[in-house]
Order: C-alpha cells, then sequence, then structure tokens
C-alpha cells in the first residue's frame, strides 16, 4: 500500500479538498462498482479506489501518508502488520449511503445493499395557458425497468440461479482485519457475488444477465395550475430501475412556459401594458381585455391618465397548492396617431383652444413662472 500513489488513483492533485477528493471517489466507485460494471477488472480496480479513499479520506491518515508515505504515520509500519482488506464502515458508509442509498440495518446484522436506480431528467414546454389553469400531458419516456422474463435476476426464467454460498444471499459479507488498534469487525461488499447475493448459472436471453431492460413508457404528467417557468416536477418512482435488488430513481420534469403574446406574468400577478388612443382616455371607453380566466369587460373612466394602473383582484395565477389568487394589473398607455390631416390637425387646434385654459391649471401656472 506504501509504494501507491493515492493522489493518482483518485485523480486528484496532492493540495485537493476533502471536497474534491469525496467528489472524485463517488464517481469512481459508481463507475467499477462490481454490481453496475462487469468488466474483468472493475473488481481490483474497486478495492484500489478504497484503498485511496480509506488514506486520503481522513484527515490524519492523509497527513500521515503526506508526510511518512503511508497512514500508520511511521515508515513501513503498515507493512509490519500487514494490509487489510475493503472497509465499508466510516467515510465509505457516508459515500454509498449517497451512491446507492445506502443498506439498511446496523449492528451485526447483515443486510442487502439497497440500491437506487438513476433518475431520469425531462424538459417539455407548456402553454401560457397551461402553467396558468393546469392541464395533464402525455409524457414519452425510456427507462430502465426490471428484466419481464428474469424478474431482474439476471437467471434464465429468473431461476437459473443459486443463492451465494458466502452471504447466504445478503449481499455483504464481515471479515477480520488487523489494524494497530487490534482485530476488528469489518463488513463489505460480497466479491463473490458482486453484492447480488446470486450465483447465476445460466444468463437470462432477454437481458443478457443485466436484469434490466430499456422499455418505452407513456407517463400521464398532472401540471398544477399555477407552476412557473422553470420549476421542476418531480414524479417518485418514475425514473431507471435499479441494477439488482432495489427502489426506481424519480424523474425530474423542467417546465418551460411559452410567453404570451401581451400577458406577462410576475409571480402570482398579471401584467397587461393597455394601450388606448388619447381621445379614448379623454372620454372614456368600455373594452374587452384577455385575462387568464377569460375575456373581461373592462371600464376606462373619463380623464383617465396614462400610466394609470388598474387593479383587477384575483383576475392573476392561483398560487400553487392554496386557493388564492394573484392580482391583474392594467397599465394604461395613451396612444397617439402617427399622422394628421389638415381637417384633423384644425379640428385639434379648437379643441385644444376651448379646454387649454380651464383644463391644464397646471401647464398655464407653469408657463406664467416662465
Amino acid at each position: 500500500m506504501a509504494n501507491k500513489d493515492y493522489y493518482e488513483i483518485l485523480g486528484v492533485q496532492k493540495n485537493a479538498s476533502a471536497d474534491e477528493i469525496k467528489s472524485a471517489y463517488r464517481k469512481l466507485a459508481k463507475q467499477y462498482h462490481p454490481d453496475l460494471n462487469k468488466t474483468p477488472e472493475a473488481q481490483s480496480k474497486f478495492k484500489e479506489i478504497n484503498e485511496a479513499y480509506e488514506v486520503l479520506g481522513d484527515e490524519k491518515k492523509r497527513s500521515n501518508y503526506d508526510q511518512f508515505g503511508n497512514a500508520e504515520g511511521q515508515p513501513n509500519f503498515g507493512d509490519f502488520f500487514g494490509g487489510g482488506g475493503f472497509s465499508a464502515s466510516g467515510n465509505f458508509g457516508d459515500i454509498f449511503g449517497d451512491i446507492f442509498s445506502a443498506f439498511t440495518g446496523g449492528g451485526g446484522r447483515r443486510s442487502k445493499v439497497m440500491e437506487k436506480g438513476e433518475d431520469i431528467n425531462l424538459q417539455i414546454n407548456i402553454s401560457f395557458e397551461d402553467a396558468i389553469n393546469g392541464a395533464t400531458k402525455e409524457i414519452p419516456v425510456s427507462r430502465y425497468e426490471k428484466c419481464s422474463h428474469c424478474s431482474g435476476t439476471g437467471a434464465k426464467d429468473g431461476t437459473a440461479y443459486n443463492t451465494c454460498p458466502e452471504c447466504n444471499g445478503s449481499g455483504r459479507v464481515r471479515f477480520t482485519q488487523n489494524t494497530f488498534f487490534g482485530t476488528t469487525i469489518r463488513e463489505g461488499v460480497c466479491k463473490n457475488c458482486g453484492g447480488s447475493g446470486k450465483i447465476v448459472k445460466e444468463k437470462c436471453t432477454n437481458c443478457n444477465g443485466k436484469g434490466y431492460e430499456k422499455v418505452k413508457k407513456t407517463i400521464s404528467l398532472k401540471i398544477p395550475a399555477g407552476i412557473d417557468d422553470g420549476q421542476v416536477l418531480r414524479m417518485s418512482g418514475a425514473g431507471n430501475a435499479p441494477v439488482r435488488d432495489g427502489i426506481p430513481g424519480d424523474l425530474n420534469v423542467k417546465i418551460n412556459v411559452t410567453p404570451h403574446k401581451v400577458l406577462v406574468r410576475k409571480e402570482q400577478d398579471i401584467l397587461l401594458d393597455l394601450w388606448m388612443p388619447f381621445t379614448s382616455l379623454l372620454l372614456g371607453e368600455k373594452i374587452t381585455i384577455p385575462t387568464v380566466q377569460g375575456d373581461y369587460e373592462l371600464t376606462i373612466p373619463e380623464l383617465t391618465q396614462a400610466g394609470t394602473v388598474m387593479r383587477l383582484k384575483n383576475k392573476g395565477v392561483k398560487h400553487l397548492n392554496s386557493n388564492r389568487y394573484g392580482d391583474m394589473l392594467v397599465t394604461i398607455k395613451a396612444e397617439f396617431p402617427k399622422s394628421l390631416d389638415k381637417k384633423t390637425k384644425d379640428a385639434v387646434k379648437s379643441l385644444q383652444t376651448q379646454i387649454n385654459e380651464n383644463s391644464y391649471p397646471k401647464h398655464k401656472d407653469l408657463k406664467n413662472k416662465i
């Protein structure tokens, strides 16, 4: 062990942080775990990775390794007492808890490794209206499921296997290890069966012994009213099946909302810039506007000022998991003609003369001050 470069094994620099070492180990352990990787070199590589992390993942052992070349703190100290096997205790338990959702049980009991299948991450586009009002979408998904021919055992007809004699089907074994502190009892993945608890006599021809197959499914996804752009809906257990025993992963669907032509959402409120001819603001008018709940007849009082914001209570977006609604805010904008003919211009000048003195006191005061 002392002659091995553990930093090189994990693919990190000697000044790597504890988080970088942990991240590198997690990635490699998953890549070479015997349950997931059936190549001939996977088992030895997996053992080597664990060996490296057992040292570099422990602050004191890493310090000794950096100084003396071994974890014990004195030259050749570890060789004198003999090497040890893989340990799933301490830091390894935390790591495998992240990767394989941990194995159940504790104390002196043997317990089978419980894997969690990989999550499936998708994105779908929905309309502005569906985001506001809710909808149900049928989503095509390709995912791994337990092989229908062997029920996930990897054996022909689901029966061509024997229970592993080393672990009695638990997938884990206990062994003794000599350390500086004496003899300890450790527990780890059974090397004989790779943690599956089974020894396959004849492989399933449908999945070639993998225990899972890829299938196409159509899943109904209920989109709640009020969901916003960028939010993610999670369907527990709708992801990929685990390699062996365990629970399926999740299906995570990111929602992309197509913008509306005129309406804008701001959290639970709906915003609308309403452009009106200036004559309508002078005289008042009733106008039909779109809302998320359908068309609505809005009354514009006479002499409404440009920039006025009209609030329509409860005409906004429904709060998720609530019966409350936001409001709709309509900002009045004045629209002017792009050109005037002589007849219209003369009429406007006449109107201006009639109302200027009485209708624009602020303008009159300003002229007097100038």
